[in-house]
Order: C-alpha cells, then structure tokens, then sequence
C-alpha cells in the first residue's frame, strides 16, 4: 500500500491537474499529503505565470487591453466601500462659530492648561503644544477652577480657544477643544503619543508659523472638525520655516503629523519628522461652553466598519 500511495503522489506532482480535497485525504501519510499540496500549488503558480506572459504580450500588442484591465481591476478597500454620508460636501448649516477667523481674520490667541493633580506627561505634551501653535500660552491650572470658570477668565482676556490636555493614571488620554467665546466644545480621546526623543532621527523645530494640511474631512462633522483645527493656526503661514502640521483623517482616527522640508536637490524634496506623533478620535461635540450634546461617539457605532463619521 505504501509503495501506491508513493506512485500516486509522484504522478500527481508531475500532472498538471487540480488535486481534489478526497484525493488528498486518502493518502494517509502527512508528509506525503503535504507534498501533494505543495506540487498543486506550484502547478497553479506556474499557470498564473503563463497568463500573465500572455497577458503582457497582448497588452504590448494593444495597450487598451492594459488600460481596461487597470480601469476594472479597482481594489475594494473600506475606505472606498464606505457608507454614503447625506452630509458629505455639505454647506454648513445655523450659525457659523468660526465666522469670526474666517471673514474677520482674527488673530488666535490660544489657552493652554491640564486636567487637575496633572503629571509629568502632561506637561511635557503641554510643551510641545506651545511651540506647535503659534501664540498659545500655557497656564497653570488651579484645583478650583472648573472648564466654565477658566473659559470666563479667558473670554474677559481676548482669548479665542482654549485646550485642556486630560490624564488618568499619570497617562495623556485625552484633549478638550473650547472655542470662545461662544463654543463649539470638542473633546477627542488621545492614544499613541510619542515624544520627539522617541522618534528616530527627528529635527529641532523653529518659531515659524507652520502651514497645515487638513486631509478627509467630507462630512458635515468633519468640516467643522477641520474649522476647528484650522482656528487654532494663523491663517498666513512663513513658508520660510518650511514646517507643515498635517492632521489626516483616516476611518475616523486623525493622525497628528509635523514635518519640515528638506530640499535635497533642486527637483527633491525629503520630509525630516520634528515630532510629536499622537492619534486623536472625536468622542463628543457639545454646544456652547461643555453645555447641551449636539453628538456623542457610542459602543455600538463601531459595530457598522464602512460607517464614517468625519
């Protein structure tokens, strides 16, 4: 019995024909099995090969066929399989908190402070975060003061955003946006932050005003996400510093980037990372000064994978 099922290997090996799950199961060694399935497999490589020779000759012969190939052979990703959103390309509706950067042009000034009993982490992100935006200030926070009493003080003090960097456990976990004087109030969860130490080869940054680049904000949600960012930055960037912030949006996780460019040669450009990296989710969105919820990220939201929310 042996020596047949040896035969029967050896001339499926050296035939061309596709190996069926019973064939296979018969041979009861698993060594043999194992080789049966590999000499399939490479019978079918050698077949993909062929085609593909064929295939390429064809196309040198035609280039249409090359071009219809590329148009149909479109890769489903979940990003291109995503949920249709109503809102995507939107205008926005109500009224318009950040009317006062755009069509005024108002100049940031931007409140920096920490969650109480703050660590370390804490403030060195804090520090971090002055150098990024342009005229932030960070303050202190005392145990008294509650977001609304700091947001008065802020108010009264011409300030047009403030930040709360959030800890639990001596662990950064969260960032809370408050733009004055009359909201939105955005707070995003915090995970993956690295400092500029721990960044392999990264750069010293300059006092420049970076440029920003805001990427995949479609929705309505997004477009206000991005308003909101975008008001944290002057409006006119010195290109002289060739430092850009990028914040994209990908599936819902937006990924805080900073770069410089380096000009290597006159027709390359390579991009020296300055740091920090950190990734933001938005949780909730609330009217005013942390008053009524306007939305709200729940559980079972993340049941649905091709539903975007940004």
């Amino acid at each position: 019995m042996g020596h047949k099922n040896r035969d029967k290997s050896k001339s499926r090996a050296k035939s061309s024909k596709p190996i069926s799950k019973d064939e296979v199961n018969q041979v009861k060694n698993k060594i043999k099995r194992e080789n049966m399935l590999l000499a399939a497999r490479k019978v079918i490589n050698v077949e993909k090969h062929k085609k593909r020779k064929e295939m390429l000759k064809m196309e040198e012969a035609e280039p249409s066929l090359k071009e219809q190939r590329l148009a149909e052979n479109i890769t489903q990703t979940t990003e291109n399989m995503r949920i249709f959103d109503e809102t995507i390309g939107g205008e926005i509706e109500g009224d318009d908190e950040f009317e006062g950067y755009f069509k005024e042009k108002k100049a940031p000034k931007v409140l920096l402070t920490t969650s109480k009993f703050a660590r370390a982490e804490g403030y060195r992100l804090a520090d971090q975060l002055v150098e990024i935006i342009p005229g932030a200030e960070f303050v202190k926070r005392g145990h008294k003061f509650s977001i609304k009493e700091i947001a008065k003080f802020c108010v009264n003090r011409d300030y047009t955003d403030m930040i709360v960097i959030s800890e639990d456990k001596k662990v950064v976990n969260g960032l809370t946006f408050v733009h004055l004087p009359e909201g939105p109030t955005m707070f995003f969860s915090l995970t993956s932050l690295k400092m500029p130490k721990e960044i392999s080869g990264h750069g010293r940054s300059t006092h420049h005003v970076p440029e920003l680049v805001l990427n995949n904000f479609s929705t309505r949600l997004g477009f206000t996400v991005g308003r909101l960012f975008q008001s944290l930055f002057p409006q006119q960037p010195e290109f002289v510093g060739r430092q850009v912030v990028t914040l994209h949006n990908q599936r819902d996780f937006i990924f805080f980037r900073r770069h410089r460019y380096v000009f290597k040669e006159s027709e390359r450009v390579g991009l020296q990372e300055l740091g920090p990296q950190f990734t933001l989710k938005l949780r909730r969105v609330q009217r005013g000064i942390a008053e009524e919820m306007e939305w709200e990220h729940r559980p079972e939201m993340d049941k649905e994978k091709k539903k975007f929310y940004l």
